[in-house]
């Protein structure tokens, strides 16, 4: 292919024009092992609104862990554990989705269009919440 000065023009525009729209990407590490403290630590608490991917990684050594993200209805709701179980009953919060079945040192990835306002982000396998495996997101304009 010749290339011309408009050519070569056109292609310096496209090649440095910013995309449209730019998804975020939030880096989340889950930790932790039976009987003791269980962590869920984000490269970021604070986000703008949009398309965001959440790149998990489970770094226990012989734990499962899974990443439950849920919008809250105000930054201080109070989420209950089923005592019986020793989990969140997810289906009285609003979930919007997961990485599930994290086996140890594996990677997962979950995309969701976010609006402003609280998110927590849990592990709800059994006894991992109570452990500490929760952490807050705040999304932004």
């Amino acid at each position: 292919m010749r290339f011309t000065r408009n050519n070569l023009a056109v292609l310096t525009f496209i090649c440095m024009t910013p995309p449209a729209f730019a998804a975020t990407t939030v880096n989340v590490v889950e930790s932790g092992e039976a009987g003791g403290p269980m962590t869920l630590t984000l490269d970021q608490s604070t986000i703008k609104a949009g398309e965001t991917t959440f790149m998990v990684h489970n770094d226990a050594m012989t734990e499962e862990h899974e990443m439950v993200l849920i919008k809250l209805k105000s930054p201080d709701q109070k989420i209950d554990v089923v005592a019986a179980k020793h989990r969140v009953n997810e289906k009285q919060l609003k979930s919007l989705g997961e990485v599930s079945d994290l086996k140890p040192g594996a990677d997962g990835q979950m995309k969701a269009k976010l609006t402003p306002g609280s998110y927590v982000l849990l592990c709800n396998i059994k006894g991992h919440f109570e452990a500490g495996m929760h952490t807050m997101l705040t999304v932004t304009k």
